[in-house]
């Protein structure tokens, strides 16, 4: 973590991850992807989702997030910063001479080597199948499906547990402290992802929002009442509503968004604590 003297107002307060330990290279020019700007509107021009716009330029990185190269060893050429994600990226080679982004975890580091086996070692970066790994491991870059790609704990600093193993299921204990049953024969990749202290992290002023395309947001009771539920009145109002609404009048603040019949509901053993 890196932080500054307080020589202006928005640097009192700003803290910035600390980048030294990336190298300070081109992105690989063969895994660069095009993504398209849209400032929250949809092909009709109308805007959908509020608050977005304005960001500054970035280069899209395709990250293999599959890994399905098994028994064949890769080497870390170079640990970067990737703009679409929280954790860092690694640039891995192949023994065949192939190049992939991965997610790097904790602790990784310029010439280690990684693979993707069902007998690999448990050593940090390593990917085997859930089923194999012992109680108490931590583990990240999770698939829900074999053979579709992780799609859990892909954020910054983040891991899971591994509980236990029950017949075809692995339990998981998830960072949201939710403990749920993922097939044994998934993929995951053993240790915690890197930047830790991403959470840590002060902006210290508006305009690092507006760089990252996030645009202010205001509130309803300062609003027109033709533009919001809670808008209008002479002076400071209170809402007037019981419940809270958005701006289009549905309840929102508290209200299950869940559906009661969702088909992995019975995979899930037991549900996250609710903050205090």
């Amino acid at each position: 973590m890196k932080k500054y003297a307080p020589k202006t107002p928005s640097l009192r307060h700003i803290s910035v991850t600390d980048y030294s330990g990336l190298d300070n290279v081109a992105p690989f020019p063969g895994l660069l992807g095009k993504v398209t700007k849209k400032g929250g509107r949809n092909h009709h021009g109308r805007i959908t989702v509020r608050h977005q716009g304005g960001e500054n330029k970035k280069r899209y990185r395709k990250v293999d997030f599959r890994q399905d190269k098994t028994n064949i060893p890769a080497v870390v050429k170079t640990l970067e910063y990737d703009p679409y994600r929280t954790a860092f990226i690694a640039l891995v080679c192949y023994k065949d001479g192939e190049y992939r982004y991965i997610l790097a975890p904790h602790g990784l580091k310029v010439g280690d080597e990684i693979i993707t086996s069902e007998s690999a070692p448990f050593k940090s970066g390593n990917r085997v199948p859930l089923g194999t790994i012992p109680p108490g491991q931590q583990v990240h870059n999770i698939e829900l499906e074999p053979g579709r790609g992780s799609a859990l704990i892909r954020s910054a600093g983040s891991y899971a547990e591994v509980l236990g193993h029950d017949g075809r299921h692995t339990h998981l204990k998830m960072p949201s402290s939710e403990v749920r049953m993922i097939l044994s024969l998934s993929y995951a990749s053993i240790g915690q992802l890197s930047n830790p202290e991403h959470n840590l992290t002060n902006s210290g002023k508006a305009g690092k929002s507006r760089h990252k395309g996030i645009r202010p947001t205001v509130r309803g009771s300062v609003m027109n009442p033709r533009d919001h539920p809670y808008g209008g009145g002479e002076g400071k109002q209170s809402r007037g509503t019981r419940r809270s609404k958005d701006k289009w009048g549905n309840i929102t603040g508290g209200r299950k968004t869940r559906k009661k019949t969702k088909w992995s509901s019975k995979l899930i053993l037991q549900r996250r604590r609710k903050k205090k």
